[in-house]
């Protein structure tokens, strides 16, 4: 087992002082815990709310955990995704679900053979390639799917302490750490953020720009996927957190991280966050995946 995943990752083992909760470097690889460190799972959450001001939800989800343990090696392993239908087109219900479907199936196929198929140690693609083909396979969903339609993805592959995180829209990945810092580790692909970005809007701004929902990356959308992938480390102690724009855009970040450090269950505290999006007038679909490492 640990053969395979250090042929998965396609590195040598880092010592955890490197460890570290920013986005890595190409150079950064995955590394699984060292014996003796002793096994751990993951525990999560989830929610998915129509809110207040909504009649259809066009968000989709996928939480998947997976625990195995063995005396060479003890490998938990997550998926987790968030879709949010993309308003204004059509069946962006459709195209949500599709996508998490078809992302979470082709990587669930893969890592299948990886790990349990009759010669494990045929592994040929990284975890970042194997994003890669997940996403695409998601993108193909969609376009047959709910043709003119479209969504956001983002989306987490867990692997020991560390993550690969796919990217397209403006839904988001944050880390919350226990100290009250909280990073958010997605780029939004909006038509503001990218005139932030160019220093023609301000934050103030952009926050009540009529155009601010206006994606300019998504699946569905153009000739082929094109997702922004990296590698991080999995925050611990800490949480990922994954959420639609129904709960950042009305609840604040200090409030958030307070709810999530607060709340010692996911799932009680992603029912608390839907609870404080639809308290704030729900004017979205809420979707909201809190994931933790414990002992």
């Amino acid at each position: 087992m640990k053969r395979l995943l250090d042929r998965i990752f396609r590195r040598k083992p880092t010592p955890p002082s490197r460890a570290a909760t920013l986005p890595l470097g190409e150079a950064d690889a995955l590394a699984p815990p060292s014996r003796g460190s002793g096994f751990y799972h993951f525990i999560s959450g989830s929610s998915l709310d129509t809110g207040r001001r909504r009649d259809n939800n066009e968000d989709a989800l996928l939480c998947i955990n997976v625990a195995l343990g063995a005396e060479q090696a003890a490998q938990p392993l997550g998926l987790y995704a968030i879709a949010d239908g993309m308003g204004g087109h059509r069946n962006g219900e459709l195209a949500s679900e599709a996508a998490v479907r078809a992302w979470g199936s082709a990587l669930l196929g893969k890592l299948y053979k990886l790990l349990f198929g009759p010669n494990p140690q045929a592994a040929e693609e990284s975890l970042r390639e194997l994003m890669e083909a997940a996403v695409g396979e998601a993108h193909r969903a969609v376009t047959k799917t709910a043709p003119g339609g479209g969504c956001t993805l983002t989306a987490a592959l867990v692997v020991g302490n560390q993550m690969v995180v796919a990217h397209l829209g403006d839904s988001r990945a944050y880390a919350v750490h226990r100290d009250g810092r909280m990073q958010q580790l997605t780029r939004d692909h909006t038509l503001v953020q990218r005139l932030q970005e160019m220093g023609q809007l301000s934050a103030e701004e952009a926050a009540s720009h009529p155009q601010k929902s206006v994606l300019y990356r998504a699946l569905g959308q153009g000739g082929a996927a094109r997702p922004e992938i990296f590698i991080s480390s999995l925050p611990n102690p800490g949480s990922l957190l994954l959420c639609s724009d129904g709960l950042w855009g009305v609840v604040s970040e200090d409030e958030i991280q307070r709810i999530v450090n607060s709340t010692d269950n996911p799932h009680l505290a992603c029912q608390k966050l839907v609870q404080a999006a639809n308290h704030a007038g729900g004017p979205d679909n809420i979707s909201v995946i809190l994931v933790r490492a414990t002992a």
